[in-house]
């Protein structure tokens, strides 16, 4: 994790040193680079250090806090640069603060707990035995949310959504502050409420919000429309995305938290990759009343593997 906290503080004075397009797209391809490397470790991490009867709490909140960084921070650069006359290399080095004092707070501040690993050098997990030790369950649930994942395609196609009814372009960036608010707002609720009731029921009420979503946004004609569609929307994601996390960390064995979570994060960003080029695609075809209609069929899937799930699968709850 620190490896990634480090990688995203040392790339940020790159940014405003960069002196061309290919130097910009280095410089946010390692950035990208960084966010993978930590994520997986920040949740197991997260897993560790957390008591299993909170462990969705913890993840709502986490969920809730980096969501509000994601459109906080947009929204201050925004200021910086309306008051510094556009001045991009300010805005990049000021960026540079936050990330080198979570530097500074995984170095200085975050004690790993102690684990018993047996005598000798560990084994290197992403090997065929090692990975044998995720059981069926584990399998299973990945399955499913990447199934889930292909019916979550990029926030792009909201914009998109949105410009297609007569939303103002000075208004579009509106729709993924609306959503990121109904997201940050909702995932610490939620968070908590996975602490209290059966985690699979819930799961399968943040699909039935991404369907929702997906129907509202297919027969839109009017921004309000889109609107409401985009809350269900970040709805969904404030019920799953921390969830998911949680129900990966229930079902893996705690000296592997950290294979699992990667494996995941692997299978699914693939698959939400794939998700965007066939909406894409299917945008571009059929246009956007498809590329939602093709999104809520992949959520039903995925709401259908949930719901016929017996009760000794991850998703029960782990207390």
């Amino acid at each position: 994790m620190l490896l990634g906290y480090g990688l995203a503080a040392l790339i940020k004075p790159l940014f405003p040193l960069a002196s061309g397009i290919g130097a910009v797209l280095v410089a946010r391809f390692v950035d990208r680079i960084a966010k993978g490397i930590r994520g997986a470790p920040r949740d197991a991490l997260i897993g560790d250090v957390t008591p299993i009867e909170l462990r969705g709490t913890a993840f709502g909140l986490r969920q809730a806090m980096d969501t509000v960084g994601g459109f906080v921070g947009p929204l201050l650069a925004m200021l910086l640069m309306a008051i510094s006359s556009d001045n991009f290399r300010l805005v990049f080095w000021t960026a540079v603060v936050p990330a080198v004092v979570s530097v500074l707070l995984i170095v200085y501040a975050v004690e790993e707990p102690e684990t018993r690993r047996a005598p000798g050098r560990p084994p290197f997990p992403i090997q065929r035995s090692e990975l044998g030790r995720l059981k069926h369950a584990y399998w299973w649930f990945v399955g499913i949310a990447t199934i889930l994942a292909l019916g979550r395609f990029s926030e792009a196609f909201l914009l998109l959504a949105a410009q297609h009814v007569g939303l103002a372009v000075t208004l579009v960036p509106g729709v993924l502050i609306a959503m990121n608010i109904v997201y940050a707002v909702s995932a610490y609720p939620f968070g908590r409420l996975s602490d209290a009731v059966s985690r699979r029921m819930l799961l399968a009420a943040g699909a039935i919000f991404l369907i929702a979503a997906d129907v509202v946004l297919a027969t839109a004609a009017t921004p309000w429309q889109v609107f409401t569609g985009v809350a269900l929307w970040g709805l969904h994601m404030g019920a799953t995305q921390g969830l998911l996390s949680t129900l990966v960390v229930d079902a893996a064995p705690a000296d592997l938290r950290g294979t699992a979570l990667g494996m995941y994060n692997l299978v699914t960003g693939a698959a939400l990759l794939v998700a965007s080029v066939l909406a894409g695609w299917l945008w571009t075809a059929f246009g956007p009343a498809a590329t939602f209609i093709a999104g809520g069929i992949f959520a039903g899937i995925a709401l259908s593997g949930m719901l016929s799930w017996q009760t000794e699968n991850p998703f029960e709850d782990r207390r």
